[in-house]
C-alpha cells in the first residue's frame, strides 16, 4: 500500500464529508467514482468497477463505505489505476486524420465522443470543443490548443 501525506488525508476526509449523507459518515459504492473524481482522478466506470472487486447493481445501490474501509480504495486506486498518456490519446485521435496532415473534423471526435467509450453529453461535448475547432470545423490535432482540450484540467 502507498503512504498518504497529511495533505492527502485531509483532502480525502474532506471530500468524503462532503459526499456521505449519513450521520455515520458513510458513502454508497455509487458514489466512489464522483469522489474520486473530486479527489482529481479521471477514474472510467470499468476502473471503479474494478477496484470495488467488480459488485452486483444490488451492492453498487446497497453496499457502503466508512472513511477508514474508503482509505483502502483510494491507496488501491493510486496503484492499480493508470490513465493514458497524451500521446496514447493523440494516437488515437490521428485515427480520423485521412489526409495525414495534422487535422481531423471537429464533428467527428464530436461523434465519438458521443457514442464511444463513457458517453459524453452534449454539455460535456460542447465544453471540451468549445474554441477548438477552426472556420472550416476542422481540428488541428498538432497544435498547443489541441493539447489542452486532451489533457484532464
Amino acid at each position: 500500500m502507498v503512504d498518504l501525506n497529511e495533505s492527502q488525508i485531509e483532502d480525502i476526509k474532506e471530500a468524503f464529508e462532503v459526499f456521505s449523507q449519513t450521520p455515520e459518515l458513510e458513502i454508497g459504492y455509487e458514489q466512489v467514482g464522483s469522489i474520486l473524481r473530486s479527489l482529481n482522478f479521471n477514474p472510467t466506470n470499468e476502473d471503479v468497477a474494478n477496484v470495488l472487486g467488480n459488485p452486483s447493481k444490488e451492492d453498487m445501490a446497497a453496499k457502503k463505505f466508512k472513511y477508514e474501509e474508503f482509505l483502502a480504495v483510494y491507496q488501491k486506486v493510486l496503484t492499480e489505476v493508470t490513465e493514458g498518456t497524451y500521446d496514447d490519446i493523440l494516437e488515437g485521435v490521428r485515427v480520423f486524420d485521412k489526409e495525414g496532415n495534422g487535422t481531423v473534423m471537429g464533428a467527428e471526435i464530436r461523434h465519438v465522443l458521443r457514442t464511444l467509450g463513457e458517453k459524453l453529453t452534449p454539455n460535456e461535448i460542447s465544453s471540451v470543443m468549445d474554441g477548438q475547432e477552426d472556420m472550416n470545423g476542422s481540428l488541428n490535432i498538432e497544435s498547443k490548443f489541441s493539447i489542452s482540450m486532451l489533457r484532464p484540467a
